[in-house]
């Protein structure tokens, strides 16, 4: 077992240690664990909801949209330009494939709409996202005219920073039939402008049936954050997701010049997420939780959640390994983290565990001789909690995270973590 959780902490070391010798500088280990266990503790009392075993915290209004993020019909966001007006540093646009030719000449999304309905009839939420969609009002509604054909049931929504929005632009959104607009507020925009996002916000509640805010809380920026979640709350807005500030792989120097350093671990799980979104920072999370127990405090109507950096992974994950639930007799879905999960007994354990198995009925056993490892279901787990070696000692089982690969006409499962059962 020690061997094995070595291996794996490895792979975060070595991660660190390649960004590391980039320039990047990370946080000590789990800095702000216990501010962040007791604001936890508060919001818990409060009675908000933890969703994806703590991914994701919502109170109040909740966006459909958000809710099948992980849910089982699915959500699925599009572009038709990365071009944008704004140029904020924090961007990870550049993170995505092909950015320059999206850039250029737009996104293929005529493409990537057709797809979707090939994989996902049902698909139950849609978005238009950026760049910035307002720059070309007529390609963002002939991308919701198709999508609405394709999808007459899919809720459509819209992410913009708002600036753009004109009153032709929000009367034909709704005649299109789009639900709902998220607005992208950004923290350190000039006075003038956010004045400009506030009065368009007013604007698309006369004409759009949700408006929401969704913007990164930046480390440093709580009592402005608290003048624009009662601005929100007095313009009638339905709710604001709240997202960990990211470092997107690109501008380090702008981050590092305002003194930010990245959350350590970087991940829950390590794994190589497709989420563009890069490298949590560290304490974002923290402001984001102290924030939501003050709103809640204060008495603000506006819904509240906190969609974690982990929660836009868990995404990922349920949308690779929902594939393969039930497949493998071994293996169970988790219904929190998404993880595909079994139980693994290691060296001096297995031969005990196989007995004890054997006698509770377990048929579905596998023995990896490399890794010195017993796999069994999960379920089989609490027939061993009261099994003991001769000398009295406990096992000392493992839960092992396993992810479900499709790569062309191969199809396997990786494990990428164990932790103690």
């Amino acid at each position: 077992m020690d061997r094995a959780r070595a291996a794996y902490a490895r792979v975060e070391e070595r991660y660190i240690a390649a960004l590391e010798a980039k320039g990047l500088v990370f946080d000590v280990p789990h800095a702000h664990a216990k501010e962040r266990a007791r604001l936890l503790c508060a919001l818990k009392e409060r009675g908000v909801a933890f969703r994806n075993a703590g991914a994701s915290l919502s109170w109040g209004h909740l966006s459909p949209a958000c809710v099948e993020c992980t849910g089982v019909n699915g959500s699925e966001t599009f572009s038709t330009t990365f071009r944008c007006h704004r140029d904020c540093y924090f961007c990870f646009n550049r993170n995505q494939a092909d950015y320059e030719r999206f850039f250029r000449e737009g996104c293929p999304w005529e493409e990537g709409l057709s797809r979707s309905a090939s994989e996902n009839e049902s698909l139950a939420c849609i978005g238009l996202t950026g760049g910035e969609p307002l720059l070309d009002v007529d390609e963002s509604i002939r991308f919701l005219q198709a999508a609405k054909e394709r999808f007459p049931e899919a809720h459509l929504r819209m992410y913009t920073s708002g600036d753009l929005l004109t009153e032709e632009a929000a009367r034909r959104l709704r005649d299109v039939g789009l639900d709902e607009i998220r607005f992208s507020v950004k923290d350190d925009d000039a006075q003038a402008i956010q004045e400009k996002v506030i009065s368009a916000m007013r604007l698309a509640k006369r004409y759009i049936p949700s408006v929401m805010v969704e913007m990164p809380v930046i480390p440093g920026a709580e009592e402005h954050m608290k003048h624009l979640l009662r601005t929100f709350d007095e313009v009638g807005i339905d709710g604001i997701n709240l997202l960990e500030f990211c470092f997107p792989f690109c501008h380090w120097e702008e981050f590092e010049r305002r003194g930010f350093v990245l959350k350590r671990p970087p991940f829950e799980v390590m794994y190589d997420y497709g989420y563009s979104g890069g490298l949590a920072v560290s304490g974002s999370e923290e402001l984001i939780l102290s924030l939501m127990v003050w709103a809640i405090d204060e008495g603000l109507t506006l819904g509240l959640h906190y969609c974690s950096l982990e929660n836009k992974h868990r995404s990922e994950i349920r949308q690779k390994n929902e594939r393969a639930r039930g497949l493998h007799p071994c293996l169970e879905l988790d219904e929190g983290t998404f993880f595909l999960q079994c139980c693994k007994a290691f060296g001096p354990d297995i031969p005990v565990a196989r007995l004890a198995l054997s006698e509770a009925g377990c048929t579905d056993m596998i023995e990896d001789e490399e890794e010195e490892s017993l796999a069994f279901p999960l379920a089989f787990a609490d027939a061993l909690s009261e099994v003991v070696h001769p000398d009295g000692s406990h096992l000392q089982l493992q839960t092992a995270f396993y992810v479900y690969e499709v790569e062309g006409e191969d199809a396997y499962f990786i494990d990428v973590a164990i932790r103690n059962e």
